[in-house]
């Protein structure tokens, strides 16, 4: 697997970041399946309040994860850049393979997932999306099973936080590890955290420094 720059990580990691947010999550999924739409179309198509709305695609635009287009007297929202949009294509694969819906295996087919879901996508991000524990996921993915201190090397990251990390990673279900002789080797598990990190590097791969 081809290594992502530096750059394009911290890209990658600030994006997933902020969609680990039920909310803000369902807004970003609402305009990928919708394209550009109002303040009130949005509220009506989420059923939630318009302020809470407008204070959450506010954090979202000074994020750079959307961007508007004013028509007469009216504001339009867009998706600002194609990552972490792109995300959501693996997020309906993933979903596909969780519910045996085979329909969002077909490229191009949209369609908002359930609520349920999308919280527990969002609140999956939100315990893998700190700096350093995507590094060490990412890590992972491109090397495979690797002990701490080749993880410590790769990761530029001090020893004492990795194993830290390690051990919340591991809690949480994201990382695997087995022994053997006297190392411990530690390995990404499926889930969200992986199709994330998976896609960002498909996207990567498509369009290098323009991501």
């Amino acid at each position: 697997m081809e290594k992502l720059p530096p750059h394009i990580l911290k890209k990658a990691i600030k994006g997933i970041s902020y969609i680990g947010h039920p909310l803000r999550i369902r807004i970003l999924e609402y305009l990928d399946v919708n394209g550009s739409s109002s303040v009130s179309d949005i509220t009506k198509g989420l059923g939630q309040e318009q302020i809470i709305i407008s204070q959450n695609l506010k954090k979202l635009r000074d994020a750079n994860l959307v961007k508007t287009n004013k028509k007469g007297v009216f504001v339009y929202y867009d998706i600002y850049e194609e990552h972490p949009a792109s995300i959501f294509v693996c997020i309906r694969k993933l979903y596909a393979l969780i519910s045996n819906n085979d329909k969002f295996l077909t490229d191009n087919f949209k369609q908002l997932l359930p609520v349920d879901f999308m919280s527990m996508v969002a609140n999956q991000i939100k315990l893998f999306s700190n700096t350093d524990k995507m590094k060490i996921l990412n890590y992972l993915l491109e090397n495979g099973e690797s002990f701490v201190s080749q993880i410590v090397e790769g990761t530029g990251i001090k020893q004492t936080k990795v194993s830290l990390y390690l051990k919340r990673l591991y809690d949480d279900e994201f990382i695997k590890s087995k022994r053997v002789g006297r190392f411990v080797y530690y390995d990404i598990t499926k889930g969200v955290h992986k199709t994330a990190l998976e896609c960002t590097h498909k996207r990567y791969s498509l369009v290098k420094d323009n991501f």
